[in-house]
């Protein structure tokens, strides 16, 4: 299954479903808004497949793309395969 994040207006990221649950699955734990964690693992767990950044709230926003700017890419060398560690620097590089 294909997932696609809207980092920015204009600005999409398609994964695989796995690459995205685990993208998720990496923020959930560590966002400080619950409503949107709890949203996430709703994503996660009923397979949608799709997050739109920009409908979040602006704090929000704000904190997943430090998150993903800060951390993501050392987790993701210890998890993940050298071309998904790749695709999630496509990732990044969108949130500027």
């Amino acid at each position: 299954m294909a997932a696609l994040i809207m980092v920015r207006p204009g600005r999409d990221w398609q994964s695989s479903g796995g690459l995205f649950d685990w993208l998720l699955e990496y923020l959930i734990p560590r966002l400080s808004d619950v409503a949107t964690a709890e949203w996430l693992q709703t994503v996660v767990e009923e397979n949608l497949g799709s997050l739109w950044i920009p409908d979040l709230p602006t704090d929000t926003q704000a904190e997943i793309y430090e998150l993903l700017r800060a951390d993501l890419l050392r987790a993701a060398e210890k998890e993940l395969s050298p071309a998904a560690v790749v695709e999630l620097e496509e990732l990044i590089a969108l949130t500027y």
